[in-house]
Formats: C-alpha cells, sequence, structure tokens
C-alpha cells in the first residue's frame, strides 16, 4: 500500500512540512529509515536521528524545531507517538480488511454470518455457528457446534474454537489458541486409576477480549470460564477450568492458572506466574515475573517470589538472603573465637 504525506497528515489531522506528494509504502525505525518508508519521533534522546535518517516522511510533535537542514518531509502533530499508533492501527485495518469466502471450506447448513465476511481456506464452521458483521476468520481455522461470535471479530490462522463457545464484540483469538478444549478433570478410583470428568460448561469471552498466540482456555466443567471485558492475554498462556478473570487485566506470557480461580478486575500479573487453584484475587493486584501464588490475595497487593511475599518485604529479604553466604562465615567465624 502506497500513501502520500498528505494522505497520512489527514488521517493524522497534522502539518506537512515539506513535500506533500511524496509516497511511502513501508515503516521503520526512525535510525532505519530508508526511502520510501514512514517513521515517527517522540523520544527526545532519537533526535539525532532525524538529521541522518533516510525515511521519506517523519511524524513529529508540532513543537519540534529543526537545529539545521532535514531530508525528511515532516508531519507534524499533536502527540507523535499516539499518531504513530493510530497510523499502525489504519494500517491493520486496511491490511486485514478482507471480504469474501475463500474455497475450499466447510459450512454448515445452519451456520450464519453478517455483512463483510471473511472466511479463509480450508476453515469449518459447525452447526448452529452465529457469526456478526465485519468477521475476519483466516485459513484453517475450527468453529464447532453452536458457537457464537460477536462484530468485529478477528481470528487469525489455525486457532481452534471449540463448540458452545460465546466471543463478544472486538476481539482478536491468534493462530494456535485453543478456546474450549477440555478441562483437566480427573477423578482417582478405588485401584488408582484416574477417570475422565465429562466437562459440559463453555468459555466465554466478553468485548474487547484479546488472546495471544498459542494460548490455551479451558472450557468449564459446569457453567463457563470467562474472561471479562477487555482482558488481554499474552502469548503461551493456561487458563484452567472455570477461572474466572476480571475486567481489563493483563497476563504476561507462559503464566498457568489453575482451575476455578477467580482474579479481580485491573491487575498486571508478569511472565512465567504460577497460580493455584480455587483462591480469590483482588482487583488492581500486580504479581511479578516468575512469581508462585498458593493463597488468597487483597485488593492492590504486590507480590513477588515463590511462594510469593510482599513485594516490598521480598526485596527486603533478598538483600539478606544474596549476603547469607557472608553471614554464616561471619557466624562460622564467632563460634570458632567462643
Amino acid at each position: 500500500m502506497i500513501f502520500t504525506a498528505s494522505q497520512i497528515a489527514g488521517i493524522l489531522e497534522g502539518d506537512v512540512e515539506g513535500n506533500p506528494e511524496i509516497a511511502v509504502h513501508k515503516l521503520a525505525k526512525i535510525e532505519e529509515g530508508e526511502k520510501g518508508a514512514l517513521t515517527f519521533l517522540a523520544n527526545p534522546k532519537y533526535t539525532s536521528f532525524i538529521y541522518t535518517t533516510k525515511a521519506s516522511v517523519t511524524i513529529v510533535n508540532r513543537d519540534f524545531v529543526p537545529d539545521h537542514h532535514l531530508e525528511t518531509t515532516l508531519i507534524k502533530v499533536d502527540d507523535a507517538y499516539k499518531s504513530f499508533s493510530k497510523l499502525l492501527e489504519y494500517y491493520n485495518q486496511v491490511k486485514n480488511n478482507k471480504i469474501g469466502i475463500e474455497e475450499p471450506v466447510f459450512r454448515a447448513d445452519t451456520a450464519t454470518h453478517g455483512k463483510d465476511f471473511y472466511l479463509g481456506a480450508f476453515s469449518y464452521l459447525g452447526n448452529n455457528v452465529k457469526i456478526g458483521d465485519n468477521v475476519k476468520i483466516y485459513p484453517n481455522v475450527y468453529i464447532g457446534d453452536n458457537v457464537t461470535i460477536g462484530n468485529n471479530v478477528v481470528i487469525f490462522a489455525g486457532a481452534k474454537i471449540y463448540s458452545e463457545t460465546l466471543i463478544g464484540n472486538n476481539c482478536v483469538v491468534h493462530s494456535g489458541v485453543v478456546l474450549g478444549a477440555d478441562g483437566f478433570g480427573f477423578a482417582p478410583s478405588e485401584n488408582g486409576e484416574y477417570i475422565t470428568v465429562p466437562q459440559t460448561g463453555n468459555v466465554i469471552l466478553e468485548d474487547n477480549v484479546d488472546i495471544g498466540a498459542g494460548t490455551t482456555i479451558d472450557r468449564a466443567t459446569l457453567g463457563s470460564t470467562i474472561l471479562r471485558k477487555g482482558v488481554k492475554l499474552d502469548n503461551q498462556i493456561q487458563i484452567a477450568h472455570n477461572v474466572e478473570i476480571g475486567e481489563h487485566t493483563v497476563i504476561a506470557a507462559q503464566t498457568g492458572i489453575a482451575g476455578s480461580t477467580k482474579i479481580g478486575k485491573y491487575c498486571k500479573i508478569g511472565g512465567q506466574v504460577g497460580i493455584v487453584g480455587h483462591i480469590i484475587i483482588g482487583d488492581r493486584v500486580k504479581i511479578q515475573a516468575q512469581s508462585g501464588i498458593g493463597r488468597n490475595v487483597k485488593d492492590d497487593e504486590i507480590l513477588q517470589g515463590s511462594p510469593a511475599l510482599n513485594y516490598g518485604d521480598y526485596n527486603k529479604s533478598y538483600v539478606h538472603f544474596k549476603n547469607l553466604p557472608k553471614i554464616i562465615n561471619r557466624l562460622e567465624h564467632i563460634e570458632k573465637k567462643d
């Protein structure tokens, strides 16, 4: 896709300083910019690169005044970082604005979809699937029976959506995601073998939920596994059966949450965190990476470690822990004197 500086300025409500007809067809970092590229300057420590960049167009803040001659055409906006992000979103919308049904695909006779629908090749839509408007389903996606998908949803290649899953509006499901596989439900028998407990519930994603690549969310044993509106999950996360994650909580990669745990609103959970089952984590909780959570957590706590401690207590304890060999040597020296 090719855009001129004036077209970009129109999208961003900015002003052009330089050649309004110069065209760009790719994006680049300011230090790596080359002819035909669009870049931006938001962080002052990168200012020196604007005088050497080969990028054809650079987005800058309105208060930027060059010290000497520039080769790049400027687009001046109120906030360069936000404007560049807006442009990336617009670029993605244009790039991903696919419409139509490719072949071969399988669609059950009872599956329905709204307007501006895209279905990629080798995809499968089961019985009674209901899909809203402006939904994009990329190749090799499986959607099981009785799944409902809202408006403005994107499901990338290779995702698997098991039966009875409910997906709200404005959701993004990335490649390799599995929604609705059986929860880890097994009961021991008298002879020590494990018997499967049927998992009869479903998964619900409310509006504006993003699911990263390779993440798996298990269906409930009974009832629903629920991700409330605005939840954002990174890649390769495991959410077990009957978990509930509150509104606008974000979770980084490789975190695992065991069954029936409830997580509150506006929480921030780092990577490789392990959370046991059947506990309650409050609102606005922050959990540092690689922590292990084995207890209920109150609102606004900040935790680190395994098992996790209060963040401040952990840092104080770690100071002593890393000095432990020296402390032991001192104690042994004192004992020898005695």
